[in-house]
């Protein structure tokens, strides 16, 4: 007995429109990613920028003078060290040769294959500055997307109701407002936590007297952004570098860096990010798997805020259809 199957064209069309969906949003992914990263960065600093326009100060020049007080903090703060830093950072590189025959023959690794992995790192150093380029580019796109973030949240309101039904424009509103909270909470709580343990590693790093202890302290706190595997990530140069001189010290720089990991996680991440986004080490951990797996770095980095993105949709969906049912039971 044959059955048929009838479609109707508005299934089609439908079925249709999300692929056709799938496919746009998959082929301009990067340029999503910057949105999202300059959203983040705008409700991180979207508290100071309201704190000055509650003194009346326009909202144009009060985004630019966070803006200003923004870089010139980063300018001082980097600037107070990046000789010492780059000398640092240009010593170590020249001792990298040295370092790897003096560890090699202990850890029982082939010289020939490392030295054949580390070659191309010296002869793209064009290609390294193109990236540098780039990435100069993106943080100012950032910027520019930031600002016009900021300064048209005083009517997100009023645009979405333009351009959405109603019953939909309150949700999103909310919504918005959830991410907003939540979001900027989360970046100026990684802003805090990797100056902390950048801060914390170059003090004992130097206690010790271990060297380039800058610059290992610097990318201690770079890699904190990266949830579970950065403090580890970061321990590796700094162990072997100490491995050079002699294995107490190495043993040493082990302990410290798992010292700093236990502060970090039982003291310091509870005290900054307990107003954040409050979500459990294992979707941590699940969350920066599945990203990475997926968009290398980018993904790990944008895991948590898309994993608390899906959160607070979730919960809002679920709350709103928990509000109509109990209004149905009542009635």
């Amino acid at each position: 007995m044959h059955r048929t199957v009838d479609i109707a064209p508005r299934t089609i069309f439908l079925i249709l429109g999300v692929l056709v969906g799938v496919w746009i949003v998959l082929h301009i992914r990067d340029i999503l990613y910057l949105l999202f990263i300059s959203f983040i960065f705008a409700t991180a600093i979207r508290p100071s920028v309201e704190w000055l326009t509650n003194y009346r100060i326009p909202r144009v020049l009060a985004i630019l003078f966070v803006y200003i007080a923004l870089i010139g903090f980063i300018v001082a703060f980097f600037g107070s060290f990046i000789p010492q830093f780059v000398a640092q950072g240009t010593l170590l590189i020249q001792r990298i040769p040295r370092i790897a025959e003096t560890i090699l023959p202990s850890l029982n690794i082939d010289q020939g294959f490392l030295t054949s992995q580390l070659a191309p790192i010296t002869r793209n150093i064009f290609e390294f500055s193109v990236r540098f380029v780039n990435n100069i580019i993106t943080f100012i796109t950032i910027f520019v997307f930031s600002f016009y973030f900021l300064l048209g949240r005083n009517h997100l309101a009023l645009t979405i109701y333009q351009w959405v039904p109603k019953h939909m424009a309150e949700d999103i509103t909310v919504i918005i407002q959830k991410l907003e909270e939540k979001l900027g909470a989360w970046a100026r709580g990684q802003a805090l936590l990797m100056i902390i343990i950048g801060v914390v590693t170059y003090i004992g790093l130097s206690f010790l007297r271990v060297d380039y202890a800058l610059p290992l302290a610097v990318l201690a706190g770079i890699l904190e952004i990266l949830p579970i595997v950065g403090p580890l990530l970061s321990a590796i140069p700094a162990i072997l570098i100490a491995f050079t001189v002699s294995p107490l010290l190495a043993l040493s720089v082990a302990a410290l860096y798992f010292i700093i990991q236990q502060l970090e996680n039982h003291l310091i991440v509870p005290q900054v990010m307990k107003r954040s986004v409050g979500l459990s080490p294992v979707v941590v951990i699940i969350a920066f798997m599945i990203g990475s797996r997926f968009e290398g770095v980018m993904g790990a980095f944008l895991a948590v805020p898309i994993v608390v993105t899906g959160q607070i949709i979730i919960e809002h969906v679920l709350s709103k259809k928990q509000v109509s049912q109990s209004a149905t039971k009542t009635s």
